[in-house]
């Protein structure tokens, strides 16, 4: 006669263990390629808008920058032309500086997977 065992036994708990772990690795796998899909359309979408801003603004600060010089042509061309030059080289530097300061505080990437993962960790720990 064979004997059964109840609860099925250590290679069905190894089993169900192997399935658990396979899930969540599989969901936290998803996870982060969601993170990643999403701050790859989210640059995309920053850069086609900052490349139509500074086309736009370019274009509109040379005409006034051209306005500006002509209608001090015959009195102070000069003064007019190393005062706007004044204007583009700091508007340039705060520019630069601001962006990179956007490029050292920038959100960290993949941080709700890894929120998850420390969850995850976190959550196995107490366990044993």
């Amino acid at each position: 006669m064979s004997e059964q065992t109840p609860g099925g036994g250590l290679f069905d708990s190894l089993k169900g263990l192997a399935a658990s772990l396979v899930a969540l690795i599989h969901t936290r796998l998803d996870l982060l390629s969601t993170d990643l899909e999403e701050e790859l359309a989210r640059l995309v979408s920053v850069l086609l808008l900052l490349f139509i801003a500074l086309f736009c603004l370019g274009v509109g600060v040379l005409l006034l920058a051209l306005l500006i010089v002509v209608a001090f042509w015959e009195s102070h061309r000069l003064l007019a032309l190393g005062g706007l030059t004044a204007v583009f080289l700091a508007g340039g530097a705060a520019a630069f500086g601001w962006a990179r300061h956007k490029l050292r505080t920038k959100p960290r990437l993949f941080a709700a997977s890894l929120a998850e993962l420390s969850k995850d960790r976190q959550h196995l720990m107490h366990r044993s």
